[in-house]
């Protein structure tokens, strides 16, 4: 049976997201809900095709064309045209659709089917030829953009050019011998195809070809999107918002795509096609301006997005068209919105009843999240505003200014992208960028969209400021900034200013509190956080952390202070010597655990001995080399210590020091350094009231190693009068492979497992985190070998099997096993699920993760529960 490449739109439901791709689904789904008369009519080619398209290297599917064919035959029918006719012609739109949204990352064409005899018929059969000629001269520029790859700069200095001649500033100001004039001009740029099917063939392939792009792969690769899905294309009848005085085009949100607020949000323009919308050449007016200019088209959009929002039970984006004042719906999307806007419609849909806190706390990304916990504006700073713009994606941000996305990327500390408007080719840039910053565009130009989507502060439609990308400089009431100067930006306001303005962290929104609050109800999964330091404590337990998971006791032994002494440690000839310096440490190290305990209040602390080699704490051996030769020269006091320490470096240095003397290995050859530790432990739990504390050892993979290093913390515990069990539970970090293999032997001498999952994926995988990130990972995602970093999401059928043959076997060798992940994996949210799967008990992660991991860990519950 031959494969059913082409649905009709009455064929389609949101249920067929993955066939039809997302807009394809909820065309026509909204095809059913609102009526035929409400939708303009059409049919979606299926990803499927996209993908043998792929398959077959950029070659259709051999019965493509004949179902396109009839399915377009149909549409005729319906329509009562024929596409191109040259008395009255059907004209079409080819739009993509991957089954999650990629907004400006794919192409679209619209007007297809116009040649220079059909424009002709369009100008007599609407009786308007200015109309027509606007259309076609759109087509032209599209399609030449999108099919043939002519810089959209061409086209735009083109029009620019043809303003100048005519003497007006706005494009719905040429007349209709201006736009012909123009697209004679345009068609020079291409060999444009006047077969009105050809140019449907070259204009699907070019929206399956975009699936391909750069651009596109940036997008995926930032969104984790697999490159497999592809992208369906859907072919709509055109319905046209550049048709006069009473035609517009715009975009409209249930609900405000910013803040969440329950009133409904969006931009059009009057007399223009979507496209002017979106792309941000033209500042278009608020949604709310559209009552007073066509009450009727207004009130009645109002209540489609009420019906909307009411049947997807989610906020929705919606592209519309008014066609002489007859409104038309042209897709609807569940609506991408920054954190806050995400939080404050989970909260009101729930006192709505129109959803349960599951199915609202279902709604939010988690990775958004972020931006609440990001810096902003000092309140009581004061600053000069250099311009204003439309507030697109709250947050603020500083940085250098840079011009382009390139520039962006190759930058290595803060930066500002400051671009007249962006295009979807910047997105590389919006990822390495702190801000956006445009001088036109409105709150859904594709800069506002994308901005919103990775959580970056953006300022839109900054129209003071006259930006001359090519000169790099900025121009605004009589100044001028360059690239490079600095540059505050505030999201959330439309503030922008040159004064380098203190941000300051912000505080939980009571509906991100209540959001957290439903989380915890909800989830199983406990949640904690990795600290070292007593402020990172307070930070963590502030943001919701149920203790610490991971506490990194080297970091404690920096710091000038304290780096001689552990200096004077590592470089004792004799015990003795060793154990005088580490007596200096231990008060010091008492002090932090007391720290931390107090800061915790009560909720359980686990401190993973001393872990990395000994060398990491002396100078490097270039650098002592260097002193000693100047000492030699000088014949100076200090040659002697200096001989000494370079002596002791060679010693400790080894070929690989990550797989060397570093863990539980350190404690079996230097007892001391872990004994003191474990005295410090001891008195600081002692010390402090209601502390509980957890003793975890790195690194094991024998466990012999683990029973000798156990001992050695039980008898300094005895001696200190602690009693194991009520006062302190021994552990360890499993990171090594055999440690998961052997890993009901190694629990008969743990009281917990904490998966080390940094560390295990380096030596799972034999990959060096700094050196496959820097060198490898890009060119194994292109080639498919991986499509995300395992060092950010966990390698589930590698990594992640070792981590669930730990886990069941640990509880095999000890029921009571508690469990736990402290890589930087238990911050991340697919992580986080495959970890709620597989039984763990809790989770630690950055302080400022927790939160992101409160809501992961509920959605993994409630994902776990629907599927039971």
């Amino acid at each position: 049976m031959a494969v059913k490449w082409v649905y009709d739109f009455a064929e389609g439901s949101r249920d067929m997201r993955d066939l039809l791709g997302g807009k394809g689904a909820n065309v026509a789904e909204m095809t059913r809900i609102l009526g035929p008369e409400r939708v303009p009519a059409g049919f979606t080619i299926t990803t499927e095709a996209c993908v043998e398209y792929m398959r077959r290297d950029r070659t259709p599917p051999d019965d493509l064309a004949e179902q396109v064919d009839a399915a377009l035959a149909r549409l005729e029918e319906h329509a009562g045209k024929k596409l191109g006719d040259p008395g009255d012609p059907l004209l079409v739109s080819v739009r993509s659709g991957a089954r999650e949204s990629m907004p400006g990352m794919l192409d679209t064409v619209l007007n297809l089917g116009l040649n220079d005899e059909s424009v002709e018929g369009l100008a007599r059969a609407t009786d308007n030829e200015r109309f027509a000629w606007d259309s076609y001269r759109r087509f032209v520029q599209m399609f030449g953009n999108v099919v043939r790859g002519v810089p959209g700069e061409r086209f735009e200095q083109a029009i620019k050019e043809a303003k100048r001649e005519r003497g007006v500033k706005e494009d719905t100001e040429l007349d209709a011998d201006a736009l012909r004039e123009l697209t004679a001009r345009f068609r020079e740029l291409y060999e444009f195809p006047t077969e009105p099917r050809e140019q449907l063939t070259q204009a699907i392939n070019a929206v399956f070809d975009s699936w391909l792009g750069d651009r596109a792969v940036q997008y995926r690769r930032i969104n984790r999107i697999p490159d497999e899905w592809g992208t369906a294309v859907s072919v709509q009848q055109m319905v046209f918002g550049n048709r006069g005085d009473t035609s517009g085009s715009g975009v409209a949100f249930s609900r405000d795509e910013v803040t969440g607020a329950p009133e409904p949000s969006g931009d059009f323009l009057p007399n223009a096609q979507g496209e002017d919308v979106v792309s941000g050449v033209r500042t278009p007016r608020d949604i709310a301006e559209l009552r007073d200019w066509l009450p009727d088209a207004h009130a009645e959009l109002m209540e489609i997005l009420r019906t909307l929002e009411l049947h997807y039970k989610d906020m929705q984006d919606t592209e519309f068209t008014i066609e002489d004042g007859r409104l038309y719906m042209l897709q609807t999307r569940n609506a991408k919105r920054p954190a806050q806007a995400a939080v404050r419609f989970a909260v009101d849909a729930v006192e709505e009843e129109l959803l349960t806190r599951a199915e609202a706390i279902a709604t939010i990304d988690p990775e958004t999240l972020d931006a609440l916990l990001h810096p902003t504006f000092d309140p009581q700073a004061e600053f000069d505003v250099l311009a204003r713009g439309v507030a697109a994606s709250p947050g603020a941000a500083k940085g250098r200014i840079v011009f382009t996305a390139d520039a962006a990327v190759e930058a290595d500390d803060d930066v500002i992208l400051v671009r007249t408007f962006t295009e979807a080719d910047d997105v590389a840039g919006f990822h390495a960028a702190k801000g956006i910053l445009t001088s036109e565009g409105g709150k859904a130009s594709h800069a506002a969209l994308v901005a919103r989507g990775m959580g970056r502060p953006a300022v839109t439609g900054a129209g003071a400021l006259e930006i001359d990308e090519g000169a790099g400089e900025i121009h605004v009431d009589g100044r001028v900034l360059r690239e490079g100067d600095m540059l505050a930006i505030d999201g959330t306001t439309g503030c922008i200013t040159t004064d380098d303005v203190p941000l300051v962290e912000p505080e939980v929104d009571p509906n991100f509190d209540t959001v957290l609050r439903w989380s915890d109800e909800l989830r199983t999964l406990g949640v904690r956080a990795n600290a070292d330091t007593p402020e990172d404590a307070r930070k963590a337990r502030d943001f919701g952390a149920e203790g610490i998971g991971l506490c990194r006791t080297e970091h404690m032994f920096f710091g000038e202070e304290r780096q001689e002494r552990m200096v004077r440690v590592i470089l004792a000839d004799s015990d003795d010597e060793r154990r005088a310096a580490l007596d200096e440490l231990l008060p010091l190290q008492q002090g932090d655990f007391e720290g931390l305990f107090a800061a915790m209040d009560g909720r359980p602390v686990t401190i993973r001995l001393l872990d990395p080699p000994l060398h990491e704490f002396l100078p490097d051996r270039a650098t002592v080399q260097a002193e000693v030769e100047r000492a030699r020269i000088e014949c100076s006091d200090d040659l002697r210590d200096l001989e000494r320490m370079l002596e002791r470096v060679r010693e400790l240095q080894e070929v690989n020091p990550m797989l060397g003397t570093r863990g539980v290995r350190l404690g079996i050859l230097f007892p001391a350094i872990y004994e003191m530790q474990a005295v410090a432990i001891c008195r600081a739990v002692r010390a402090v009231a209601g502390a509980k504390v957890e003793v975890m050892i790195p690194l094991v993979a024998y466990e012999r190693e683990l029973e000798l290093v156990r001992e050695l913390v039980l008898r300094v515990a005895e001696r200190e009068g602690l009693h194991h069990g009520e006062d302190f539970l021994v552990g360890t970090m499993l990171e090594l492979p055999r440690a998961c293999f052997l890993a009901d032997t190694i629990a008969e001498h743990a009281d917990f497992f904490s998966f080390g999952t940094n560390d295990l994926t380096q030596t799972a995988l034999g990959f060096s985190r700094d050196d496959i990130e820097a060198r490898i990972l890009a060119r194994y995602i292109d080639v498919k070998i991986l499509d995300r970093s395992p060092f950010e999401t966990i390698d589930r059928p590698g990594v992640g099997q070792m981590v669930r043959m730990g886990a069941w076997l640990g509880r095999q060798g000890r029921a009571d096993l508690k469990l736990g992940i402290c890589g930087e994996h238990g911050g991340d949210p697919d992580s986080i699920a495959f970890f709620h799967e597989s039984g763990l008990d809790y989770v630690s992660c950055s302080p400022y993760r927790v939160p992101i991991a409160r809501v992961a860990a509920a959605q993994a519950a409630i994902a776990s529960r629907g599927t039971s």
